[in-house]
């Protein structure tokens, strides 16, 4: 009985740091963080979108690599070394010709366990503030992405994802109890969504949910607005990183979440008679 309340909840932490054009950088300053939160007891950690690179359109071809590659070799390495569930982000992911924006999750053992790439790809245009198109060089991944740790089953999105509440209800629906979103929202889309989106994919699906965003660089050319977040099955906000480099991490209380989900059955109430969403099958 006591092995079952000691799974029922473990430190999460996010790793918020300064992405630079100098890959092997990126890599070591990843790693080191890495390091400084299972040292400090994170079970799980995840380190931000395009960790390894720095984020635009023109940067995608340069920095891609094969999975597995440099990067992702060294994620699997550092995860066995600190026997953690590793959310490495994501980089940009070369493979027969195309490009995609991909998360790479690594087990205790280092063995790969799921590599999901971006679904929902981020072409925007805000007049006067910001136009991004993903499009342009990256292709869509294809498939949900869900792994089994000994404390829950756990969703993978990346940024723009967060958007589509479809996502975090298939996740939902298929046992997840927390998702996990790497992401940079910029300094127009932050301030206004970032922890919005959070919060309502939190208390929709009665979930955890988890944004891990690069520190901002206000000099870059796409500068993310930070500000890596927690938030509870509840809806609150139980931690958040301001815009600097930091390692932000909070204890997940399954507890806590089931019995939320019994004080406010809406899984149970759901209309399913009227309305689904369901996951397409081929």
């Amino acid at each position: 009985m006591q092995a079952v309340r000691s799974m029922a909840k473990f430190k999460l932490s996010l790793v918020q740091f300064l992405v630079s054009p100098v890959k092997l950088d990126n890599l070591n300053r990843a790693c080191k963080l890495i390091k400084e939160a299972a040292q400090k007891g994170a079970q799980i950690v995840a380190l931000p979108e395009c960790f390894n690179s720095p984020y635009g359109t023109k940067y995608f071809p340069e920095y891609a690599e094969k999975i597995p590659g440099e990067s992702t070799e060294l994620l699997s390495q550092v995860a066995k070394e600190c026997g953690i569930y590793l959310i490495g982000g994501s980089i940009p992911e070369e493979d027969c010709g195309k490009l995609y924006n991909t998360c790479a999750v690594f087990g205790p053992d280092g063995t790969l366990l799921v590599k999901h790439r971006k679904i929902h790809l981020f072409d925007i245009d805000v007049p006067g503030k910001i136009r991004f198109q993903e499009s342009e060089t990256l292709s869509p991944g294809d498939s949900f992405s869900v792994f089994d740790t000994p404390y829950c089953k756990v969703g993978v999105g990346i940024c723009y994802d967060i958007r589509f509440a479809e996502l975090a209800q298939i996740y939902a629906n298929k046992g997840c109890q927390l998702l996990v979103y790497p992401g940079a929202f910029n300094m127009t889309t932050g301030p206004a969504h970032w922890e919005l989106l959070q919060r309502a994919r939190a208390l929709d699906n009665q979930v955890y949910v988890a944004t891990a965003s690069p520190a901002r660089d206000e000099k870059a050319s796409y500068v993310a607005w930070g500000h890596s977040t927690i938030v509870s099955p509840w809806g609150e906000v139980v931690a958040k990183a301001g815009s600097e480099e930091t390692v932000l991490s909070a204890e997940i209380d399954l507890q806590y979440l089931a019995e939320i989900r019994e004080q406010i059955p809406i899984r149970r109430q759901r209309r399913r008679d009227l309305y689904n969403v369901e996951e397409k099958r081929n």
